[in-house]
């Protein structure tokens, strides 16, 4: 794979986003991504960063790109086949089994977080995979202050914007 200077900076001051939070330092990269590739090339560098208990949230349009990321993500963490990944938005849960568990939860069609509660995948939080959230919006205050923040966008054609936030993300992506 071609390492793109676009997706992988050298020099992340110019991307770089400070917020304070209360006891960390947050910081984020914005990128255009201009076709899939470029998309799950970003993905699998996420991928090298996430062990076990990450708990990843995606925000995003219909469309936007959400369960593709995470294709490319199940595809780096868990050498899980991508064309076997799919939104779970009918099930709420697809487990993907590999060298580390991928839980892939959609919530769109969540009424609230007691539901969630209601249906044990709390437990998922913190069992030693990586969770990858769709839709976590609906979940807000169960998910860990320490996750890390997808925001993908359409771009246009096959580009999309995409975010990532989370503690020291600008370094753990900056090469």
């Amino acid at each position: 794979m071609k390492e793109d200077p676009e997706i992988m900076p050298s020099d992340h001051r110019s991307s770089l986003n400070t917020h304070h939070s209360k006891k960390n330092l947050h910081h984020s990269i914005d990128k255009t991504l201009n076709n899939l590739e470029e998309t799950l090339a970003m993905s699998r560098l996420l991928a090298r960063y996430l062990g076990k208990n990450s708990v990843v949230c995606f925000f995003g349009e219909l469309g936007a790109g959400k369960t593709t990321f995470i294709k490319g993500l199940a595809a780096a963490c868990a050498d899980y086949p991508m064309e076997d990944v799919c939104s779970p938005t009918f099930t709420y849960l697809n487990i993907y089994l590999g060298s580390i568990n991928i839980y892939h939860f959609d919530l769109y069609r969540l009424k609230d977080e007691d539901e969630f509660l209601s249906m044990g995948f709390d437990e998922f939080l913190t069992a030693d995979g990586i969770c990858c959230i769709e839709w976590s919006e609906r979940i807000q205050a169960l998910v860990p202050e320490d996750c890390i923040k997808v925001i993908l966008t359409h771009a246009g054609g096959d580009k999309r914007r995409i975010k990532i936030m989370g503690i020291g993300i600008d370094e753990k992506l900056s090469l």
